[in-house]
């Protein structure tokens, strides 16, 4: 009685009835059907392998046997050695094109029947040798036109031509006026040149075997006679009046003149145009269609031109197409007696004709075989006799298709599988009893319990198919019914036992709760029902069946007694919403209950949101309510993303708060002229819930721009020059388009303030040079914005000094003295303080007796008064200059003063006096 036990058995029967009627499908004999038919076939004479050999395979109970047709005559294998078979191919030994080129067939029979194969077309691949007999020279004016033949030797299938001049691999090359045709394989020039003059030699290859062959030289020469002079065109090359094609292939047609001044060759397709996808090659002598289709049939033109006049030729091309199969027959049972009816239809250009076959022999329309002129079929009423392999041919003048399907007359005595047959009712609900044998012609049949014939009324009914049926079952309907069926072939006796139990009582409790997501819930399903028979359970969400094992994290199946299971869904999410069902089976009776679970959770994403109203500070914005997992919705909260955000951010609205009720509220505070995305998140007391899609991005309205400039600075620079320097306002805070910066200024004590625009909004610096003010010169200096809008608000006003200037006087009381033979201290007072002041100081020294522009420089590292100088010449008097230098440039030199390094070795000695 456990649960598992019913559907186990029911799985083991299963397979065991599948395990039969596997067996009954590999045992049922079928006719052949072709896996593998004989394809066309290009066979190169001169290949290592002299076997050739055609495929054909089939499969078929029992296994086909095979024989082969050249040309519609069978091949005898013992009569000629030649011939092979191994398993269904065709193996041809030293294989010639005299004896075996043409149409192969194959034939695969069995004991249901015979079918033939497409027809398979064998061709050999050969490329002969040109004639050694020498060729003839070729004598014409200068400017004539010539033509050098070819003559190509037998060779199968197509071949490529070109030419080589004078020697090899030196080849002609193709442009207007030379021409090689790929159909004659001739050498046109239409207007010869004193550079054509030579031996030409004419090459083809094979496309198949890519074998060359080289004809005998052809001397060109020219006449002594005089020039030939300008005449009209004369076309040479052209391609057929008439031109057949398949359907698909590319298509070349070929137009060259000759003629002088050289001809130009033009095409045109007669009421209509040429195809776009076709292509002019060779000088335009060759019109190449690739895929050609019906539509590009017609009639076409090539047109030869030079001044002389004009000549054209026109020829209709012709699109067939191979038959295809638009409705084909298949294998089909029939009672004898019954109505056959078969059509196969195929398309194709010619407009296919249809003939059929069967077991390989052609069919004639007589009583009771109806052919049709559409393919059509009809046979009106179908013996064993007509039982066999079909064939449906479609062909034209191109080719032919085959259909092929079995048809099989069944004819069989009633056998009934399974016999007896148990079958368990509830009491009062309606039953059937099937009445199914296998048996060909379909049999009578006739119903009795016990010895008793069924005689049919308002309870018990026989129905089309033979199923008895019973409604209102009753404990008195138990017990045996006997299904007699009957044909000319024999007859056989079906029992079904009835049995009928007390209908099954199922309850699933609860049937409706209510939980909050992240808690647990026990759903109980108890079956009352005949204690005979076993129950099985199965749990359903949402009419699925549960999959315990997939969803274990939350689903547990728990069987607490024979007649009672619990599902346990744990850690409850809001997925988990929805109707769960329990399946109580008997062999019986089937009884399904359901139960809702409610899951309270924080709010779904709400719906799309809307922009409805755009102003440079605000955004109307609408949505529509997303569910509200049974909590009412709070609040709603409004979040803007932009390019100067850090993600999501909770923008300011009106109305503050928006409340759950609501479905529009307007995002205020926000910046002019930038482009912003809007979403909603929804919360109730459970929680917040996820966001909703984002809006479309929308950008508001410019406006007047609202911040000013910061760390408005300054200072330094050249000479009378003002620096004003600020950090540049955020793309953020620009508001519109034409942003830029107002730089207003005035030196202090004076009343009129100078502006300046600066039209970068990148801009961060504003220079202003006057020679009228002195160094560090105090201004009040502000800075502004601006846009297409109007000006904005300035910074607050700063005091900014304009440059110092370089220094204005000279280092004081310079004094040197040599300390030693290669050094000497010099030491300074700074000038008097005051604008100019020195950042460092520069000491130029050269030798006494040499020019000052001969000397060296030496800085000092920051604002010392003395420095020693190093790597002079002992014994040497130095003469000296100190001057200031700041970030503006230098100031005076002090007056030179001289000192003398101390000789080499003399030793110095400083003494000090202590007071």
């Amino acid at each position: 009685r456990s649960q598992s036990c019913p559907l186990a058995l029911c799985y083991d029967n299963y397979n065991h009835l599948l395990s039969i009627s596997s067996f009954v499908v590999e045992s049922e004999e079928f006719g052949p059907v072709f896996i593998q038919e004989p394809d066309d076939v290009i066979f190169p004479l001169d290949s290592d392998e002299k076997k050739v050999v055609m495929h054909c395979e089939a499969r078929g109970n029992p296994p086909p046997t095979y024989s082969w047709y050249i040309n519609g005559t069978q091949v005898d294998s013992e009569a000629d050695y030649r011939y092979t078979f191994i398993d269904g191919n065709l193996i041809i030994s030293n294989a010639s094109e005299i004896t075996d080129y043409g149409k192969y067939q194959c034939k695969a029979e069995n004991s249901i029947g015979i079918v033939l194969s497409r027809d398979a077309l064998l061709q050999f691949a050969y490329l002969g040798a040109f004639s050694t007999k020498a060729r003839g020279g070729v004598s014409v004016r200068e400017g004539q036109g010539v033509v050098l033949m070819c003559t190509p030797p037998p060779h199968s299938p197509e071949i490529i031509y070109s030419w080589v001049f004078n020697e090899f691999p030196s080849f002609v090359a193709e442009d207007s006026r030379r021409f090689i045709s790929q159909d004659t394989g001739n050498l046109y020039i239409s207007k010869v040149q004193p550079s054509d003059v030579g031996s030409y030699i004419c090459l083809v290859k094979n496309t198949v075997t890519n074998a060359r062959v080289l004809s005998p030289p052809t001397p060109l020469t020219l006449k002594t006679d005089g020039v030939m002079g300008e005449y009209e065109p004369k076309i040479e090359v052209h391609f057929p009046t008439s031109v057949l094609v398949a359907k698909g292939v590319t298509v070349r047609l070929e137009c060259f003149a000759l003629g002088n001044p050289v001809p130009t060759i033009t095409w045109r397709k007669i009421n209509g145009n040429i195809p776009k996808k076709a292509r002019l090659r060779k000088s335009q002598a060759v019109l190449e269609i690739p895929n050609i289709q019906l539509e590009d049939s017609g009639t076409y033109e090539c047109k030869a031109e030079n001044p002389r006049g004009s000549t054209a030729f026109k020829g209709h091309l012709q699109v067939y197409t191979l038959p295809q199969w638009v409705r084909m027959i298949n294998d089909t049972q029939m009672d004898s007696g019954e109505k056959l009816q078969w059509e196969c239809k195929a398309i194709g250009r010619p407009r296919p004709t249809y003939r059929w076959l069967r077991n390989g022999l052609p069919l004639t329309s007589q009583v009771p075989i109806l052919l049709h002129m559409n393919g059509e079929l009809t046979i009106h009423k179908v013996q064993q006799a007509d039982s066999g392999m079909y064939q449906c041919v479609a062909e034209n003048k191109y080719a032919a298709i085959y259909s092929n399907a079995e048809l099989q007359i069944l004819a069989s005595a009633p056998v009934f599988l399974p016999n007896p047959i148990r079958v368990i009712a509830t009491l009062g609900k309606d039953v059937s009893l099937d009445c199914k044998p296998k048996a060909s012609p379909k049999p009578r049949i006739t119903w009795k319990r016990g010895d008793r014939r069924i005689i049919p009324n308002k309870r018990i009914m026989l129905l089309r198919n033979n199923t008895l049926k019973i409604v209102n079952s009753s404990r008195a309907d138990e017990g045996n019914y006997v299904c007699r069926a009957e044909n000319q072939l024999g007859s056989a006796e079906m029992t079904a036992i009835l049995w009928v139990k007390e209908a099954m009582r199922v309850v699933l409790s609860p049937s409706r709760v209510e939980v909050t997501v992240g808690e647990s819930v026990v759903l109980s399903c108890k079956a009352t029902h005949d204690t005979s028979l076993d129950v099985a359970f199965q749990w359903f969400f949402n009419q699925k069946p549960i999959n315990f094992q997939y969803d274990g994290g939350h689903f547990e199946y728990i069987q607490t007694q024979s007649s009672t299971v619990d599902l346990m869904i744990r850690n409850i999410l809001l997925k988990h919403a929805g109707k769960y069902g329990c399946r109580a089976q008997t062999s019986a009776d089937t009884v399904f209950a359901e139960a809702e679970l409610l899951v309270r959770g924080p709010p779904g994403p709400p719906g799309v949101v809307i922009v409805e109203e755009i102003t440079d500070t605000t955004a109307t914005l609408s949505w529509t309510r997303g569910v509200d997992n049974h909590s009412p919705i709070s609040t709603y909260n409004i979040q803007a993303r932009s390019p100067f955000s850090l993600g999501w951010q909770t923008v300011k609205t009106d109305p503050e708060p928006v409340t759950g009720d609501m479905e529009s509220a307007m995002a205020v505070e926000l910046n002019p002229w930038v482009e912003y995305e809007f979403r909603v998140v929804a919360t109730n007391a459970i929680g917040t819930g996820d966001p909703s899609a984002p809006s479309r991005g929308v950008r508001t309205k410019e406006a007047v721009p609202s911040v000013a400039p910061s760390n408005v600075s300054g200072g330094n620079g050249r000479r009378h020059e003002l620096v004003i320097s600020w950090e540049p306002v955020s793309e953020e805070f620009q508001n519109g388009e034409g942003f830029g910066y107002i730089v207003a200024f005035r030196a202090n004590g004076t009343r009129g303030w100078k502006e300046k625009m600066v039209t970068s909004a990148d801009s961060t610096m504003y220079k202003y040079r006057d020679e009228t003010f002195p160094p560090l010169t105090p201004f009040e200096v502000k800075v502004g914005v601006y846009n297409n809008k109007g000006d904005g608000p300035f910074s607050k006003v700063v005091i900014i000094h304009s440059a110092e200037g370089e220094p204005r006087e000279a280092p004081s009381d310079v004094k040197a003295y040599g300390i030693s033979s290669s050094e000497i201290r010099v030491t300074w007072k700074s000038p008097t303080p005051g604008p100019g002041k020195p950042r460092g100081y520069e000491v130029s020294y050269w030798k006494d007796m040499e020019l000052e522009e001969s000397g060296k420089k030496q800085q000092t590292v920051k604002n010392e008064t003395s420095m020693v100088l190093t790597g002079l010449e002992g014994n040497s008097v130095y003469a000296i200059t100190v001057k200031g230098f700041n970030s503006i440039g230098q100031g005076p030199g002090s007056t030179a003063v001289t000192a003398k390094t101390r000789k080499p070795r003399e030793v110095y000695i400083q003494t000090t006096t202590f007071s």
